[in-house]
């Protein structure tokens, strides 16, 4: 069976952004096909100027052997914006922000605990997050790991390109502040199949950010 067409969608974001774990390196992109995660891809907000791999928060001593506080991460709270236009399908905003881990030890007992989160769904894995009707049966979009308490849409309300629908926050399955895009063919469930997407860059190229590239929007 041949894979569908890819979703062309505009960046969720404005500024400088650093891709993580691209499906332009590999599929499944982050390791799994379950939850419908097979082509998604991330987005971790850099200094402004940033060349190479970026940086998302200033250099301390607890980046190196401790925890970090969302709040000192340049995307936190950065405005999260609808890369297509749709029918809002799914809105969850109430899950604590936790605190980051740039730390390899910290990173390594965060791991050990990623089967506990995937066993709560949707949830355990997203935390706040807005999903997108592209069309009434689908495909969809899911814009995951929100601010707590950010969501600016509701269940049923009509997005254009660009509205903001939240805020990017440190909720869910994530080491530190950023913004998880994914298309899949339904939401909410393990057995959902991702969908292939490509951006729109601002000179109206398409394509797939490359793992660690940096991207402007």
């Amino acid at each position: 069976m041949s894979s569908p067409e890819p979703i062309a969608l505009a960046f969720p974001f404005t500024g400088t952004w650093r891709v993580e774990n691209s499906p332009a390196r590999r599929v499944p992109s982050h390791g799994t096909e379950a939850f419908g995660v097979s082509h998604a891809i991330d987005f971790v907000a850099v200094e402004a100027g940033s060349v190479g791999r970026g940086r998302s928060a200033p250099q301390t001593r607890r980046t190196w052997f401790g925890l970090e506080a969302p709040e000192v991460f340049v995307g936190f709270g950065q405005p999260v914006l609808a890369p297509m236009a749709g029918e809002v399908v799914a809105v969850h905003d109430a899950e604590p922000d936790h605190e980051a881990r740039r730390s390899p030890l910290r990173l390594m007992a965060y791991a050990l605990g990623q089967a506990s989160r995937a066993r709560l769904g949707t949830l355990g894995l997203a935390g706040n997050h807005v999903a997108i009707a592209i069309a009434p049966s689908g495909p969809f979009v899911l814009l995951a790991h929100l601010k707590q308490g950010s969501a600016a849409v509701r269940v049923g309300d009509m997005v254009e390109v660009g509205q903001q629908v939240g805020e990017c926050g440190n909720s869910g399955n994530s080491t530190e502040p950023h913004v998880h895009v994914q298309v899949s063919d339904s939401i909410g469930g393990i057995d959902a199949k991702g969908v292939p997407v490509t951006f729109r860059a601002p000179d109206g190229r398409m394509w797939v950010p490359g793992e660690g590239e940096i991207v402007t929007a």
